[in-house]
């Protein structure tokens, strides 16, 4: 489900491990076919960001000062999401919310795009850091939720792009513009929800 971020078809990506704890990769390299670009992982963290192996760099996200607007309950009902399986993205801040959920939804898995830089990878969370795009292929994601601090239009664009047809996105900013191919649901309380068309 990994994409190269840079401009080219898309391929699979090559895994070289290093370090792993159980099923995940503690460190070790991604490479691309295509391109011959390396990407590190480093503590859990698949690092796309900068040029490739020697220029990586962690893309942080800024720590949100405002509290989890929903408890998971009510995101995970916001998401429409039931019966295990698939992949739901967490980007930015809204990492916080991978715990949470996985009490409620077994089966799932769930990947943080540019986590806080508390967030640490578990069985149940993947984490990628890119600061251009999601490096993910196109229509993988079961639900998408995006973070206050990345509800801009790159990054919703993205969080379109690979979300799956009829499936939900939730943005942590209210004022969210509608997006094309999304079709609003609701928006209050600091959040704005919609479905992919």
């Amino acid at each position: 489900m990994l994409r190269c971020p840079e401009t080219h078809e898309g391929s699979f990506l090559v895994l070289s491990t290093g370090e792993m704890l159980g099923r995940m990769v503690r460190s070790g390299v991604l490479g691309c076919p295509v391109c011959g670009r390396e990407y590190p992982i480093i503590k859990g963290v698949v690092e796309f960001s900068g040029g490739g192996r020697r220029e990586a760099r962690r893309t942080e996200s800024p720590v949100s000062g405002l509290p989890s607007p929903v408890g998971a309950q009510t995101l995970q009902a916001l998401l429409d999401l039931s019966g295990p399986g698939g992949y739901v993205v967490l980007v930015g801040s809204a990492g916080r919310y991978a715990v949470g959920l996985a009490g409620l939804m077994g089966g799932m898995h769930f990947v943080g795009i540019n986590p806080l830089p508390d967030a640490e990878e578990l069985p149940v969370l993947s984490l990628l850091a890119c600061a251009t795009l999601v490096p993910l292929r196109d229509a993988v994601a079961r639900a998408v939720v995006v973070g206050a601090e990345a509800a801009t239009a790159p990054w919703l664009g993205e969080a379109r792009r690979v979300l799956l047809r009829g499936r939900r996105l939730v943005v942590e900013d209210e004022g969210t513009t509608p997006l094309a191919g999304v079709t609003p649901l609701a928006a209050g309380e600091g959040l704005w929800v919609g479905e992919k068309q």
